[in-house]
């Protein structure tokens, strides 16, 4: 895909004195005081401010933060937590701006936050005027923000329509240049992962991924919508009966291809949803009527795991089993290391696996974790992102 990219700008000395607009992700978590509880977001957007400021730019940052309603400013929707934090990893005073769509003071070498552009008026429906308004105030627009990339907006969309140039931060470039490598250029064999509760909500990505990849491992609930679909028992575990014929159409497709989805041959079991539940392993075709799957069982574990390790590219989205109990929590943890140990390009995302990586201390042996949610399962479900299309229509002049 072809982006114009903020780090060539800068290094063509094409930023010197120019007013810079960037559209980050700072959206983080906080507590009840409004304390940042996790600023992983906060730290990803400090490269890109730092390349700006480097350049001699005049920097705006925005953000949004939290559902707030637009047009109705409420002090929970402030994004001054985030600006003393952006302060104290830039070692730099980070004013924050409110009503700041009419006209921004910032001289270059400086930089400020403008307030939450969520509760700006025509934020979400991307309101052309509003877009206009926005890319007046800089000379370079530069999209940020992976997180929000699946979303036309006036910050992520409208601004780059009108802007004098649109090009895409080093940390949405980094994803431009993750999500190309998986999935337009796999190193084959390509395996992907997709796991969690339902079915419904990740069937089209299974769709899309059973016309490309050669091995499709399905995890959690719907692994067991598609041990169903195989003629397998499940007890009283959760899954989506309705899709069963959904799931063999991806089992049969993937089949003509002579592709795989590796159907679990052996699951641990318990008879209530609980950490202290005894969990009992046993094989897929012996699972009882009081029985619910709450993980996969070691032998299948360890085929998966050997299938990963002689991967070319692995595409990682969702723990296999409920790994938050550690009873249940060694088939997620077989699958994350055997993809730590392989000497395949892997891309992970979502929230789930995010959290088992914490987990299990992989992070630096991940080729690229990905920092947006339900951009990267749009990416997964082969469709062409706004942002993505935008930044690559204004590249083409």
């Amino acid at each position: 895909m072809n982006v114009l990219r903020f780090s060539d700008l800068c290094a063509s000395g094409q930023v010197a004195g120019r007013r810079v607009f960037i559209r980050a992700d700072l959206n983080v978590p906080q507590d009840d005081q409004g304390r940042i509880t996790e600023d992983t977001r906060v730290r990803a957007s400090v490269p890109c401010i730092r390349m700006a400021l480097d350049a001699g730019a005049a920097v705006m940052v925005t953000s949004h933060l939290g559902r707030p309603t637009e047009g109705q400013f409420k002090p929970e929707d402030s994004l001054a937590p985030v600006a003393e934090r952006l302060s104290q990893l830039l070692g730099r005073p980070v004013p924050l701006k409110a009503g700041w769509v009419d006209g921004v003071d910032v001289k270059p070498g400086d930089v400020v936050l403008l307030e939450n552009c969520r509760v700006n008026k025509g934020e979400k429906k991307n309101d052309p005027a509003l877009a206009q308004k926005m890319a007046a105030l800089c000379d370079v627009f530069v999209h940020d923000a992976f997180g929000t990339a699946h979303r036309a907006e006036a910050s992520t969309y409208g601004i780059a329509q009108y802007a004098k140039v649109a090009c895409a931060g080093p940390l949405l470039a980094a994803e431009i240049d993750a999500i190309t490598r998986a999935l337009a250029q796999p190193r084959r064999p390509l395996a992907a992962i997709v796991a969690g509760s339902k079915v419904s909500t990740k069937l089209t990505i299974l769709k899309s991924l059973s016309k490309n990849v050669d091995q499709l491992i399905v995890g959690g609930g719907i692994a067991n919508t598609f041990m169903l679909a195989a003629g397998l028992p499940i007890g009283k575990s959760l899954a989506e009966p309705d899709l069963v014929g959904e799931a063999r159409a991806v089992l049969e497709a993937m089949k003509a291809r002579g592709a795989e989805v590796p159907v679990p041959t052996d699951v641990v079991t318990a008879k209530t949803f609980a950490a202290d539940a005894p969990a009992t392993v046993k094989n897929a075709a012996d699972v009882e009527a009081d029985d619910l799957i709450l993980d996969i069982g070691p032998q299948t574990a360890q085929r998966l795991a050997a299938q990963l390790k002689a991967a070319g590219t692995i595409v990682w989205n969702g723990p296999v089993g409920v790994f938050e109990f550690d009873a249940f929590a060694k088939g997620t943890e077989t699958v994350a290391r055997a993809i730590a140990e392989s000497s395949a390009f892997s891309i992970a995302g979502g929230g789930d696996t995010l959290a088992a990586i914490a987990k299990y201390g992989i992070e630096k042996d991940i080729g690229y974790i990905s920092t947006g949610g339900g951009a990267f399962l749009e990416v997964l479900e082969g469709k062409t992102l706004p942002a993505f299309e935008i930044l690559a229509k204004r590249a083409a002049g």
